[in-house]
Parts: C-alpha cells; structure tokens; sequence
C-alpha cells in the first residue's frame, strides 16, 4: 500500500470513528434533556390596588406597605402548596382613588395571572373593580372598603376584613346623641360611594336614637375650600359636624370650621381617623373635638399581637401605621392560608375554602366571613385626638 493510500485509509477510520462517536453521544444529550430538572419555586402572584398618588396617597402607601410585610414574612418562613415552595410575589397597582383608573388597575391584574387581589382602599374603585375580579374568578379581600354594596352584588369573590357602613355610620350616629348629647346634627358628604355611604348611616343612627338633622350638604373628594356650606350650616347652630370622606379633605374643613367661629364637634369615619389629621388640619383641632372610628379594633390580649405589628412595621419602613396596614396584611395571610388549606394556589380551587374562613387568628383580631365575605362580628374602635395623637376611646361591636 502505498503512503498516498495509506494516509487516505487513516483519514477514512478516523472520520468513521468520529461519527461514531457523535452518534453514541446524541441519545445521551437528549437522554440528560429529558430528565427533569431540578423543581424551582414556583411563583404565585397577589396583586394589591391603592392610591399611591393624590391627595390620599399616604393612606395607599400605607396599605401597600402592609402587603409588602406580609408577603416579604411568607417568603422568609417558607410555604409549600400542591407539594412544592413557593414564591410570593406582589404586583401592586395604583388607582389614584378614581374608580376609572381603579377599573383598568384591576384589568391589569388580571392580565398578569394575579390568583387574588388584596384591595382596594376605597369603596368608590372597590366595587367597580369587583365585577372584573368576579369575571375572572379572582378573589378579592378589601381592607377598607365599608359601603355595603360591596358585598351585596351577588359575587362569589368579594371579602372583606372591616365592619361595614351600616355598623360603622349607625354606631357613630348612636354616640352622637347618647354620649355626645347632640341635639343639632349637620352632615356633609364627599359624594363618594364611602362618604355618601357612611354619611347615610350615620344620619340613620341619629334619626334611631331620637336625634335630629338639621342640615345635610355635600362637598367632593377633592374641594378645598368649604366656605359656602359652613356659612350654611353655622346658621343652623349645629351642635356636631358629621363628615363622610377622607382626612385630606377632612383637614381642612375644620380649620375653616375655626375661622368661621364654628365650635361643634366634628365626627368621622375611618376615613378621617388617621394619624395625619392633626397635621392636615394645621394644629385647628381642639383637645377632644374630633371622635372618629375605626371600622375594626382590638382590644385585651389581643393588643399585644397590634403592638408588636405596628413595631416591626416602624422597623421595617420607617413609618407609624396609618390605619389600615394591619388589615391588609391580615388580608394577605387569610388568602394565602386559605391557597394552603386547600394545597392549591388556583383560585378555583382555594375560593370555596376561602368562604369558609373560620377563627383565623390575625393581628386585628379573630377573621371569620359570612355568606356575603362580610366579617363577622366586626369591631369598631372609637377614638379622639389630644395633644395631636390619637387616643382610644373604646372597642365596640
């Protein structure tokens, strides 16, 4: 043989144990992309919706907060659903209180896989928003939202962890003239469907416990200047000023109600019983003037659990609690223990379960929902302000 051919022979053999060799390792790289890779945590997605721009935005940051804590503890501990860890995480939405931008924050939500919604803050984005939770088959947990038709549309999905306008503006209305002795009540109104609501039960419990009204105006979530209708109703001599809206507008209106001489007490819902009044009313506010409440409370040794919330969430962000922080985060917990109740985090699944919350144990105390999602056995908690703070005046249910 000559070296020509020699060579050529060589060449061929190693060619042909080349792809040999090639043909040996190809079912071993799909035999290895076959086999299942290590499980990664899944992750399940919560949304939450507030206003975290406008004039209450530090009542939405206050929220959000309340959903980040509470996400950021079920990461660290660890949570296991259908036999594998998972992963929370949370897509937060603002809506800027307007239920337009409330509508499409919830279509957003739902485009994005969210398995349940904590949200929203106001009455006003809640219910609109709930139809498209409802559609989707999403739950929805509001912390805050206290008008009655929340709840009462005939959704399946719709929950919530306060006490609602009837309990809240009805018990108000009853302290006004039990406790109080006022004998002429004038109410205003932001014509939200929290103020008006909250308004309407609180002139309900009045009209119950013997009282009268002598003036009903209204104003709007935004206004400023209330001039106009305090000049009215200093003219009727009221002996208390009911407003239903929020403590930006709030703020305001009593330290105009002090430039026009007028020295009622001035009562609220939880939408002014903020810890920012003091402030927003530019030091107006008289020792013991305003009484607001709280749509939720607690009280003996369940205070301990709330005291040691409100220190870890001064820890973590910086911030006092506004109000409502502890009942989303309590929000949170109640729908991620009701996705490992039912070992799924498909809202399908964990919805029926959801339903039957019985005695969860929160840090705004024991969480159990009627057949509409509304708590029961709500709690409310009466407060004053002195000295700038807020101070408790009792628990009530």
């Amino acid at each position: 043989m000559n070296r020509s051919i020699f060579a050529l022979s060589l060449v061929s053999v190693a060619m042909l144990a080349a792809c040999g060799k090639k043909e040996e390792a190809a079912p071993a790289a799909a035999a290895a992309s076959a086999a299942p890779a290590a499980p990664a945590a899944a992750v399940v997605k919560i949304g939450h919706v507030g206003p975290t721009s406008g004039a209450i935005a530090h009542l939405g940051k206050d929220n959000e907060n309340g959903a980040r804590m509470a996400i950021d503890e079920l990461n660290a501990k660890g949570v296991t659903i259908g036999g594998a860890k998972v992963t929370f995480e949370l897509l937060a939405e603002d809506d800027g209180a307007d239920p337009k931008q409330g509508t499409a924050a919830a279509q957003k939500l739902v485009d994005s896989k969210v398995v349940g919604v904590v949200g929203h803050l106001n009455s006003g984005t809640s219910i609109p928003a709930s139809k498209i939770y409802s559609d989707a088959g999403i739950p929805q947990v509001s912390p805050s939202a206290t008008n009655p038709n929340y709840t009462r549309q005939g959704f399946k999905t719709t929950f919530r962890v306060v006490a609602d306008d009837v309990h809240l503006g009805g018990t108000l209305g009853k302290y006004a003239i039990a406790e109080l002795k006022g004998k002429s009540i004038a109410v205003i109104d932001d014509r939200t469907a929290y103020g008006q609501g909250v308004a309407d039960g609180f002139e309900k419990g009045v009209a119950g416990a013997g009282g009268k009204t002598v003036a009903r105006e209204f104003t709007n979530d935004k206004a400023t200047d209330f001039t106009s209708i305090l000049t009215k109703i200093k003219a009727s001599k009221p002996d208390v000023v009911f407003f239903g809206g929020m403590d930006a507008v709030a703020g305001p209106m009593i330290r105009q109600m002090k430039q026009l001489g007028i020295k009622a007490k001035f009562m609220g819902g939880d939408g002014i019983c903020t810890g920012e009044l003091p402030k927003l009313s530019g030091g107006a506010m008289a020792d013991g003037q305003v009484v607001c409440a709280e749509a939720g409370g607690v009280e003996g040794e369940q205070k301990v659990a709330m005291d040691d919330f409100k220190t870890r969430f001064k820890a973590k962000f910086n911030a006092d609690v506004q109000i409502y922080a502890p009942y989303v985060y309590d929000a949170t917990n109640v729908l991620v223990a009701a996705m490992v109740k039912a070992d799924s985090s498909d809202p399908a699944k964990y919805l029926p379960v959801l339903a039957q919350t019985a005695d969860y144990k929160g840090v705004t105390g024991v969480i159990s929902f009627d057949e509409k999602g509304d708590i029961k056995n709500g709690a409310l908690t009466l407060y004053t302000y002195k000295g700038g703070a807020r101070e408790q005046i009792a628990v009530v249910r």
